[in-house]
């Protein structure tokens, strides 16, 4: 169940985030970060209401580098939690369509929806993977910093710039995309127009989770558990 609810909390944030960005009377830049701003919400509800992210749990190669945990527990953990997830932001999407949230607007909201839809499910393989890294190296260091806070106040401003920062730069986040795709299916009533399928969901799904573990367990759960266990041995 805290997978579904990492699922529905990253999904509030993709919500903002839409709602943010399809106001075409602010600068481009402007749009970008107050919308990564606002999708921090998603990652702030996961730590600080505790839940389990699949993004986030990718840090679990640390525990896992250090014999804590199997690798068979590792990709249990990391299966159970994506599907979780999945769940979470499926849940999300069948609650948004009908409650008239992307009619807001002028209907801009759910044009802005099916923009970002058809988007994600035509990036290149190559791009998509690369930027999933990017994405969760920055989530990763999120929470880690996170982990640092004694109090509310230390988490969620551990969380803001990272999370603002990947959003900003248009990285890929696989959680995020789950939402933001299925919304897309949901609401495309013209197929001709928009070219939002399944396929086109693990189109984009396959090449991010590919870098979002690449990003959160290589080259942040990997790199420190390197980092610290050098600087253990030489104590």
């Amino acid at each position: 169940m805290l997978g579904v609810l990492a699922g529905v909390f990253i999904g509030f944030g993709a919500l903002l985030f839409t709602l943010v960005t399809s106001d075409t009377t602010l600068s481009f830049a402007t749009s970008r970060i107050l919308g990564g701003l606002c999708f921090s919400l998603g990652l702030i509800l996961v730590v600080v209401a505790g839940a389990e992210l699949f993004t986030g749990n990718n840090l679990l190669a640390m525990a896992w580098a250090d014999g804590k945990i199997g690798i068979t527990e590792v990709l249990r953990n990391w299966l159970i939690v994506c599907f979780s997830n999945f769940a979470g932001a499926l849940i999300l999407a069948l609650l948004v369509v009908p409650s008239g949230h992307p009619s807001m607007n002028g209907g801009a909201i759910q044009t802005h929806y099916l923009e970002i839809a058809a988007a994600k499910c035509a990036i290149p393989f190559q791009k998509a993977f690369f930027s999933g890294i990017l994405c969760n190296m920055l989530v990763c260091l999120a929470v880690w910093m996170a982990l640092a806070g004694r109090s509310v106040t230390d988490k969620v401003l551990a969380i803001i710039f990272p999370i603002t920062a990947f959003v900003a730069a248009g990285f890929e986040h696989s959680i995020a995309n789950m939402y933001f795709i299925i919304m897309g299916i949901f609401l495309n009533t013209d197929p001709l127009q928009w070219d939002i399928t399944w396929g086109g969901f693990l189109n984009n799904m396959i090449p991010v989770i590919l870098g979002n573990l690449v990003g959160g367990s290589v080259f942040v759960a990997i790199t420190y558990f390197i980092i610290y266990k050098k600087g253990t041995s030489k104590g």
